[in-house]
């Protein structure tokens, strides 16, 4: 098993619950949520039993129908899995749990007895169709499990050192010269490419093979779509999906939905929207209306952008339809010749980083009236009671208009201004010009 972030999180989770709460690991398919929980469950417990609801058989699943007599219950799963269950030392995980909805409601009453541990693994599991009939259990405590970060890559290719070093060097704040910007902005971009799925990254490990690591990100795109075909047997889910690439490239101030769904009425388009995002296979950035600390109040639910949660799955859904041969991405981006039209590659990148950090996504678009011109701010993050705003470019820059427009507009609201390109460190004025391998240390919530 790779190394995981997460791993730590289940650590103080088990220590400082002990037993009160059962955790809910969510996340999108094939990110790693059963790996990582099963090998927990192994090192960390005398014993472990799994039971993965995908597999399992109808009186495994019928257990939980009736929970008059637990005892029974544990003596069914010791029977089944051939597993003892040890008092307060042993870990009980329902994988896939969004399978089996009385399940999930029985944690309830399991946690109240107290003689195990449990946690819960799934995907999907915030739609309508997995919890309509039962009574979500307060004793759950979520927690989301993301793609592997760039360090966690980094981590699976043996290189445990370059990403402490860029954290010194960001904290310096001091230029790393060119000819390393661009060495480090090379490994950086075969991340981008190869993305943080676990099995992409083992096949990028074990074949270095980059026709491989696509069909591989093929495959898990193909069970994407057939979990959105589960959910919406119509198709519209998967429209807005696969449209995602076309919408940014774009360059349009929204995602607009009447180009890929026509005739929907906006309370449909809400619906799917919020089914997709539930699926935790996508990111949205929602428009910030009033640009403050607290933007959740003024966030417009109509004005959004959609991002993949995993860039390596982005550049392959870019051309889905097409022989892998004729994907011009990974030459060009590898290469860093990526022309300023798929410039929204950096753009997925950047919201991924920040998401996975514990960021809401917020942008903001604003007219300037005297000019008539139009400008974005690509992300905005809600730091000390200020905001910091954010423009990202795929390359060098010239000018950071954006930036300055809104800085004129609301000055007294800013903490601090960011510019994420792909040159190297400097601070021009009161602007940090970050390159985008560093923009994993300025985006962490709570530090």
């Amino acid at each position: 098993m790779y190394k995981r972030k997460i791993y730590d999180k289940l650590l103080a989770w088990k220590s400082e619950s002990d037993g009160k709460t059962a955790l809910l690991v969510e996340g999108p398919r094939r990110v790693g949520k059963s790996t990582v929980v099963e090998a927990f469950g192994r090192q960390e417990y005398k014993s472990c039993i799994m039971i993965d609801f995908s597999t399992a058989p109808t009186g495994i699943r019928e257990l939980f129908s009736d929970l008059s007599d637990l005892n029974y219950i544990f003596l069914q799963l010791q029977l089944q899995y051939r597993t003892d269950l040890y008092e307060r030392d042993s870990l009980i995980i329902f994988d896939e749990v969004q399978l089996c909805p009385p399940a999930r409601q029985a944690i309830k009453a399991l946690v109240r007895d107290h003689r195990y541990d449990y946690v819960e693994t799934g995907s999907l599991i915030s739609l309508k169709r997995n919890v309509k009939d039962i009574l979500i259990p307060s004793e759950e405590r979520k927690i989301n499990m993301y793609p592997m970060d760039y360090e966690e890559f980094l981590w699976a290719t043996g290189d445990n050192a370059t990403f402490g070093l860029l954290k010194k060097a960001f904290e310096l704040k001091k230029p790393l010269g060119d000819q390393l910007n661009r060495k480090l902005l090379r490994a950086f971009r075969l991340y981008m490419l190869v993305g943080g799925m676990p099995q992409a990254v083992e096949a990028y490990i074990e074949t270095n093979n980059f026709k491989k690591i696509d069909q591989i990100k093929r495959d898990i795109l193909t069970l994407y779509e057939d979990d959105f075909r589960k959910i919406d047997s119509t198709g519209r889910i998967s429209l807005l999906f696969d449209s995602i690439p076309a919408q940014l490239a774009k360059n349009a101030s929204r995602y607009q939905v009447s180009s890929v769904l026509e005739y929907e009425r906006a309370d449909t388009i809400l619906e799917l929207v919020s089914e997709l995002k539930d699926s935790k296979t996508v990111l949205i950035a929602y428009h910030a209306n009033d640009p403050n600390a607290g933007m959740a109040g003024s966030k417009d639910l109509r004005r959004f952008k959609m991002f993949l949660a995993d860039t390596g799955l982005f550049t392959t859904l870019m051309f889905k339809d097409r022989d892998f041969t004729e994907n011009i991405i990974y030459e060009k981006l590898l290469n860093d010749t990526l022309g300023a039209n798929l410039g929204y590659l950096y753009e997925n990148m950047a919201a991924q980083i920040l998401a996975s950090n514990g960021n809401e996504l917020y942008y903001y678009t604003f007219l300037n009236e005297k000019t008539r011109h139009n400008y974005e701010i690509d992300f905005l993050l809600a730091r000390k009671n200020k905001i910091c705003p954010m423009e990202i470019k795929s390359s060098g820059y010239k000018t950071h208009a954006s930036l300055d427009a809104f800085t004129a507009k609301y000055s007294d609201r800013i903490l601090e201004r960011y510019l994420v390109y792909t040159k190297d460190f400097k601070k021009e004025e009161d602007i940090l010009c970050l390159p985008v391998y560093m923009l994993p240390f300025l985006g962490i919530v709570g530090k």
